[in-house]
């Protein structure tokens, strides 16, 4: 029971990865508030069944949760959700933003509607549901965040640009709510899962390429996730912040972050032409290749 006494908010918990994370935390002790407005993986429509058959499943193992069907893309509906939990179960002491939608096109047909309803949902939604819980946290002097971020974004892939920049900027919202938050004893870490969900469940298969990455995938399933989640959001993660982890069946992950590969140095300061004869030459054998998640992580899952 690491997570004895303890009031959690999984945001699109109805399904997939956010279900199998609030039916591990609620085993693990914790009261969780089911977020989901149940919507398809474009976003579009509601539906309380989803929040309420995880809460059902939750509630019949013996555990404590709540429904709610906010939209996590909105302010005012994330500070709802974050008073849901105090006002049902006095406190709060996590929050794991899992909520998502995909709009997948290649970058030059993607419509402005699809970038913005993406991010509204990923990026903004993280921050909002954050957000309205800081207070909180930093008034009790202890809380985690937990964010799902992408190898989309950490890496790339093609016709998600939307969603690899909402991704990447988890990864960046994550790093400065732990910088920001640690004073006040708050961590904050992402999770780049690997599992097979309804938001991946439309990767093409026209390819015998693309059939075994969805072979890859299927066998990767949103429990294996849980566990991390769980012990981010625990009190033995303490001193654990602003880490972004992957979970990859049996792989547990520790991604790198941004920093300097190679400098190259010209008394007198650089011309354009002094770059394209010394500097470039200089630093190409560090260029980053233009790869695709899948490229990167071409192994079998173990």
């Amino acid at each position: 029971m690491i997570l004895a006494g303890k009031v959690a908010i999984v945001t699109g918990a109805g399904r997939g990865i956010g279900r199998a994370i609030a039916l591990a935390m609620a085993r693990a002790g914790a009261a969780v508030v089911v977020n989901d407005v149940g919507a398809s993986v474009a976003g579009t429509g509601s539906d309380e069944g989803p929040a309420a058959e995880t809460v059902r499943a939750i509630v019949e193992a013996g555990g404590r949760a709540v429904a709610n069907t906010d939209s996590v893309a909105d302010w005012e509906s994330a500070q709802r959700i974050v008073a849901r939990a105090v006002e049902t179960f006095g406190r709060l002491d996590i929050v794991v933003n899992n909520a998502g939608i995909l709009r997948d096109a290649i970058f030059h047909k993607m419509s402005v509607e699809d970038w913005l309803a993406v991010i509204g949902v990923h990026l903004n939604g993280s921050f909002f549901v954050s957000r309205a819980a800081a207070p909180i946290f930093r008034e009790q002097g202890a809380g985690a965040y937990v964010h799902m971020t992408s190898t989309s974004g950490l890496i790339g892939n093609v016709g998600q640009a939307n969603y690899a920049a909402a991704k990447l900027g988890i990864a960046a919202l994550s790093k400065s709510i732990a910088l920001d938050m640690e004073r006040f004893g708050v961590r904050s870490n992402c999770i780049s899962p690997f599992a097979w969900s309804r938001m991946i469940g439309s990767i093409p298969t026209d390819t015998p390429e693309q059939q075994a990455r969805v072979a890859k995938l299927q066998r990767m399933t949103p429990d294996t996730i849980a566990p991390l989640a769980v012990y981010l959001a625990s009190d033995a993660a303490k001193g654990v912040t602003g880490q972004i982890f992957g979970m990859r069946q049996n792989e547990l992950i520790l991604f790198s972050q941004n920093r300097p590969l190679r400098t190259v140095h010209r008394d007198g300061g650089w011309t354009p032409e002094a770059i394209a004869e010394h500097a470039i030459p200089a630093l190409r054998a560090q260029f980053y290749p233009l790869e695709r998640s899948g490229d990167v992580f071409s192994w079998d899952p173990v």
